[in-house]
């Protein structure tokens, strides 16, 4: 990972506690070096420590292991297992001192052994790392290791968040006899396909390339790393790894200018990043290259993430946020399991669908700001919520936490409070349409473009220009992990609102409050002289005062208007095509006052990646085409939105 982009994934390191190991300006900050210290000899005087483990997988390849367990052998105990790619090696190198050692002291002090594990091809694990191949077994045989160990009482408890939870879903569905309970959090890379998401792991929305990955795969997939010997003793590697973490040093990138380039294919090469998975066909995969596939390529359904297909039946925990990059596709995983699972199972599935960005939920405050927004007291006690959980199903304890918790914990913005549901949207959420209309210049704020209870009965349509080369630039946002690229959470769009490629439409102000909570479904009617080209969504809470709060956004690519198990559909210019975009979901109150607004254009970059209008590869074009592009409304061609309002809300 590029150590200057590191702010952007520190909060699920320390959520999962691993410590990202940066030294702060200046020297080592003694406080902070104190305090790792006094925690390391506290856990050192409790705990069983046993690091540098090299666990054999099926194949051979040893994954580095750290143990922690409670001093009493007497007894056996559950494991809280956390399984990752990043760096939790124990010495921080850095600083000279220990690493964060808190998570591992909190579990020991409350009677769970601890065990964390480095993702094979990262650190001291060996192996060449695929993100869609080993993770799957790897995962099982790790969990099988554990259950059998003679320290352990059998069962085993998941917990973390990304990285260090999107592979839980595929291996909790091959049925592992240990595998306990899991908490997955933040999980969206780990899900495939399910419902009408073909997002393929946060690779795609509605068949556009999600940009974050190739920012994320740049410090992810570099093989060419040093290796100690396979002989080498456990005590030589605990002393090397106070000298050596095998962290690399990536040259720091500017992702705004880097994610530029063209090709796209190109662009881990072109700042001199590693080759890998991304765009290259390496030895490890047989797959071929991750940016040459397809939505609905069988190279996705071979590997570690989890789909449809799949059952799942382990007690599951589910932690969302609304500004993280695949609340939908995890909100629908969530269900699916809820209807699929055995009805035992099903039964206990429950879900926290938080106000903050991708892994933040310990940052929200008494204040919680996502963004520009102010969203209120957002904090839970999430220690008191997990150990609660894993008590009762990793030691079998009778504390009701499932008579006390509600299936579905949510946080409604504008509200500004927590919300409970016993399903995912609300029972009382009704579907409500708003049809889009104009005089023909909904573009930009100042254009004409509404939102109306019905359709209007002649089509004036609005049009625009969409150059690649210009695209509309992303602000705030529904992100994760794209370095300085992109800034997630609630912005003032409406410097955003003067171009005149982006076509706005906004009801009147409201005369009640409306809550809305659950997916929001648009399905536009469109034109374009391209072969192929995209149209973008963006739903937005406009206050008294103008400022204009994004909620979520998504985008379609036309060449997968029929599916992704379709063949390509081009355009043809002059002629309309229905079109229903991916769903977007939150849970907001527009009070009195307020006004619900849709922004349509054809780029959101680099939160997506550019059509290049051509309907060639996209990937492999260095020169786009302009598209002229029109979105229609009328009676014949009722482009809508349709939005889950809770009835009778009140904040």
């Amino acid at each position: 990972m590029n150590r200057r982009a590191r702010p952007y994934f520190l909060t699920f390191l320390v959520f999962a506690g691993i410590s990202a190991h940066a030294q702060p300006r200046g020297g080592p900050d003694p406080a902070l070096v104190a305090a790792r210290n006094a925690t390391e000899k506290e856990l050192q005087s409790i705990a069983i420590v046993d690091r540098k483990l090299m666990v054999a997988m099926r194949d051979g390849k040893r994954m580095a292991t750290d143990v922690y367990r409670p001093r009493d052998t007497s007894k056996k105990y559950p494991v809280i297992f956390v399984r990752t790619p990043y760096n939790f090696n124990y010495w921080d190198v850095r600083n000279g001192a220990p690493g964060d050692m808190s998570a591992a002291l909190q579990a020991v002090k409350r009677g769970y052994a601890y065990v964390e594990m480095n993702e094979r091809g990262h650190f001291f694990s060996e192996g060449d790392y695929d993100i869609l191949g080993a993770p799957l077994s790897d995962g099982d045989d790790a969990i099988s290791w554990m259950a059998s160990q003679p320290w352990s009482n059998g069962k085993v408890g998941t917990i973390g968040c990304s990285s260090t939870a999107e592979w839980q879903l595929g291996v909790a569905a091959l049925g592992n006899k240990g595998f306990a309970a899991m908490i997955p959090q933040g999980f969206g890379a780990g899900v495939g396909r399910v419902g009408p998401y073909y997002e393929q792991g946060n690779w795609y929305r509605g068949g556009a390339v999600q940009m974050l990955f190739i920012a994320w795969l740049y410090g992810e997939q570099n093989q060419v790393r040093p290796m100690f010997p396979p002989n080498t003793s456990q005590s030589d590697l605990i002393r090397a790894s106070k000298l050596f973490d095998l962290a690399p040093q990536m040259p720091p990138v500017d992702w705004a200018v880097a994610l530029r380039h063209l090709p796209e294919m190109d662009i881990i090469k072109a700042v001199g990043g590693p080759r890998g998975i991304f765009a290259d066909s390496m030895p490890v995969s047989t797959d071929g290259a991750m940016i040459r596939r397809t939505p609905n390529s069988p190279a996705w359904y071979r590997g570690g993430l989890w789909h449809d297909d799949k059952p799942v039946n382990v007690p599951g925990f589910w932690f969302m946020s609304w500004y993280d990059v695949s609340v939908g596709p995890n909100l629908a995983a969530y269900n699916y399991v809820r209807r699929t699972a055995r009805p035992e199972v099903g039964n206990q599935q429950y879900a926290v669908i938080a106000p903050t960005l991708h892994c933040s939920y310990r940052r929200a405050s008494e204040d919680t700001v996502v963004g520009e927004r102010h969203v209120g007291d957002a904090r839970l006690d999430y220690d008191a919520l997990t150990y609660g959980w894993f008590d009762h199903f990793l030691k079998g304890e009778d504390n009701h936490v499932l008579q006390t918790m509600p299936k579905v914990r949510y946080y409604t913005m504008g509200m500004n409070k927590w919300q409970t549901s016993d399903t995912w949207p609300p029972q009382s959420a009704q579907p409500v349409t708003w049809f889009l209309s104009s005089g023909g210049k909904a573009n930009s704020l100042f254009g004409d473009g509404a939102l109306s209870a019905a359709a209007p009965a002649a089509d004036q349509a609005d049009g625009f220009t969409y150059d690649p080369m210009n695209p509309v630039p992303s602000y705030g946002g529904n992100v994760c992990c794209t370095g300085n690229a992109v800034t997630g959470g609630a912005f003032d769009q409406r410097k955003m609102e003067t171009r005149a490629d982006i076509l706005v439409y906004c009801t009147d102000p409201l005369k009640e409050g409306v809550e809305v909570s659950g997916p929001i479904d648009a399905t536009l009617y469109v034109s374009s002289d391209a072969k192929d080209t995209d149209f973008t969504v963006k739903l937005i809470d406009v206050y008294p005062d103008g400022t204009a709060f994004n909620l979520d956004e998504t985008i379609q690519r036309v060449r997968y208007r029929n599916g992704y198990d379709k063949p390509l559909a081009w355009m043809e210019p002059g002629k309309v095509y229905e079109m229903a975009i991916q769903p977007m979901n939150t849970s907001n109150y527009f009070a009195a006052g307020h006004r619900i607004r849709v922004e349509i254009s054809s780029s959101n970059f680099p939160r997506f990646d550019r059509n290049l209008n051509t309907g060639g590869n996209n990937y492999d074009e260095t020169e786009g085409v302009v598209a002229h592009n029109a979105v229609h409304h009328s009676s014949q061609y009722p482009s809508r939105i349709t939005v889950s309002v809770v009835k009778k809300a009140s904040p």
